[in-house]
């Protein structure tokens, strides 16, 4: 029962990326579970090839450094030739109508006079990354749900056209995570693409600078600590951070902490002492490349192997070889 889970290195990990999926990853993975740096998928928009290449390794050090299982580790432009191998067979498979339908696409091509075909296509690909590997289970939220269903739709028409070797998939909901918000605008998630720096709190960020981050995060003029998401969110965002990082209910986190500087000293702190193995690790294996090269090369070895069978199977039913 192979699950697949993937992160698009788009720029550099921080917190919500850690709570939300990356701890969890290490921390519950099943032995059939896979992990990939999906740093193809980060070329559909403009982008600079030497940051590209900086985030990939940044995005690989931080999951290695978090406990994500190596042997199941893989970077997917290590296996360019197979992923791409296949997304073409599959791009032969699909229709134009069903790429276009895409949500995302609808959504980031709205408005703009140029769209890369790469933004058309990568669902495609996503589809690739997904049968390539066997998967049968793949978590994701809504957002991505409508891109599994694309690949079920694929693998079922390729095998009846062609035969039967891929995995038909499933959209299975990933565990719940923490749901981590902008310290500076509560109403929206943590996330790379915020233009405001300092309401994101970075993975490799310095212990002073997470202090100085928590401390300017918003709150209101109430100065009363309890969880009320709807009518305090900025507060209830802190709690949510403090109570995953101690293990404990948000309401708990509330006990016992007097005021909003109080709250934001004691978030900053449990952020620090969170992040800071995490931290140390990852600057150890950006610093060794050697280690992160060897990780690397033997993730991409070991995804091979398992995929090798699959592709060449798929290559010769469809007349290629």
């Amino acid at each position: 029962m192979t699950r697949l889970s993937g992160i698009t290195p788009s720029g550099e990990a921080h917190l919500g990326n850690y709570l939300g999926a990356v701890s969890r990853w290490a921390a519950h993975s099943r032995p059939d579970d896979l992990y990939f740096v999906s740093n193809m998928h980060a070329m559909t928009i403009d982008h600079d090839p030497e940051r590209l290449r900086d985030l990939t390794d940044h995005q690989l050090a931080v999951l290695v450094a978090a406990g994500v299982p190596g042997d199941r580790l893989f970077v997917q432009s290590d296996l360019i030739r197979e992923h791409m191998a296949l997304a073409w067979l599959l791009e032969c498979t699909c229709t134009f109508g069903e790429a276009s339908r895409m949500i995302q696409f609808k959504e980031k091509s709205r408005g703009s006079a140029s769209v890369r075909l790469g933004l058309l296509t990568y669902p495609v690909l996503m589809a690739a990354d997904i049968l390539l590997h066997g998967t049968a289970q793949v978590p994701v939220g809504e957002d991505q749900s409508q891109h599994v269903e694309l690949a079920r739709t694929l693998a079922r028409r390729f095998n009846t056209d062609y035969g039967e070797v891929f995995v038909v998939p499933e959209a299975v909901l990933p565990e719940a995570g923490a749901r981590v918000r902008d310290l500076s605008d509560p109403s929206r998630k943590m996330s790379k693409s915020s233009s405001e720096a300092h309401g994101i709190v970075f993975v490799l960020d310095e212990p002073e600078v997470i202090r100085r981050k928590f401390a300017r995060a918003v709150t209101d003029g109430r100065d009363e600590v309890r969880y009320d998401a709807v009518e305090q969110p900025g507060v209830a965002n802190l709690l949510d951070i403090l109570a995953v990082c101690r293990g404990t209910t948000a309401e708990e986190a509330a006990r016992g902490i007097g005021g909003y500087r109080d709250l934001k000293e004691a978030v900053g702190t449990a952020v620090i002492d969170t992040l800071g193995p995490v931290r140390e690790r990852a600057l150890a294996l950006l610093e060794d490349r050697f280690e992160l090269t060897r990780i690397r090369q033997e993730g991409a070895e070991r995804a091979r192997e398992r995929s090798e069978r699959r592709l060449t199977e798929a290559i010769a039913l469809a007349g290629l070889a």
